[in-house]
């Protein structure tokens, strides 16, 4: 069993704690705002009281205190211990930690789900010296864990291009479904939405890539009006005037062919 650490016990970071206590680990946890602390867990004083004697020590924070955390954290930690940062840090972040002196070995893991919705045993991308050994102790409590290759940053790099279309397709859907409700079509509209998500995934990807930018000037045109019936329906459109705006630069001339219409 393993000596681990928690720094953030919000929702995420409780549930990890719970999971980790469960599965007979010693887990002391560090958080200077929560008002409780999960079954089992021992409350340190500080980030640093924490993770000295800790095996593994996970960051559960937001990712605008993740340089702090380190700085206090990775100076007091034990050579071949494992250090992993479970925030949003963009790629660059996570390289700049990576690169912080210290004897433990610094793990980037990406969180690819909702944890309040799937627990422990949410699917993770990790990256790093430190990957392996977080893969192990997380895969012990049914986490699926992918480690990849590549230096801190590389798993949340993989992460953040996955949220341009998780969270951009979510916001779509929202808005969409936001508008047809408004209309009285929320059903029609929501059937329509589920045809599209299923079936052959990749076919619908190459029939996106290749039709878009060959029909980008009729479909903006079609978006500015969407946006505007969305307009007068009362209900945002900020994804819809978003994708008029792309399919605009799509079917703008390059420099080469405005330098080639020009020559000929």
């Amino acid at each position: 069993m393993s000596a681990c650490t928690i720094i953030g016990l919000g929702e995420a970071g409780a549930i990890y704690a719970t999971a980790l206590v469960v599965a007979g680990h010693t887990v002391t946890g560090y958080d200077p705002v929560a008002p409780t602390t999960p079954t089992g867990v021992i409350r340190a004083g500080t980030a640093a009281e924490a993770c000295a004697a800790a095996d593994v020590v996970l960051v559960l924070t937001g990712a605008g205190a993740a340089r702090a955390v380190a700085a206090e954290c990775l100076p007091v930690m034990q050579e071949d211990t494992c250090y992993a940062d479970l925030t949003s840090s963009s790629p660059q972040t996570m390289e700049e930690l990576g690169r912080t002196p210290t004897r433990a070995l610094f793990a980037d893991v990406a969180i690819l789900g909702p944890v309040p919705v799937h627990g422990a045993r949410t699917p993770l991308m990790v990256s790093g010296p430190g990957a392996p050994m977080l893969a192990e102790l997380l895969g012990g409590i049914g986490a699926p864990v992918e480690v990849v290759d590549g230096a801190p940053g590389a798993a949340m790099a993989h992460k953040l291009l996955r949220s341009v279309v998780m969270k951009g397709m979510a916001s779509v859907v929202v808005e969409a479904v936001t508008a047809a409700r408004a209309a009285g079509l929320e059903d029609w509209i929501r059937a329509q939405i589920a045809g599209q998500l299923a079936g052959d995934g990749q076919a619908v990807i190459d029939r996106w890539l290749t039709g878009t930018p060959k029909h980008a000037a009729r479909r903006a045109h079609e978006m500015r009006s969407t946006a505007q019936y969305l307009t007068d329906l009362g209900a945002p459109a900020e994804m819809t005037e978003a994708s008029a705006t792309a399919m605009e630069r799509m079917a703008a001339p390059t420099s080469d062919q405005r330098i080639e219409a020009n020559a000929s």
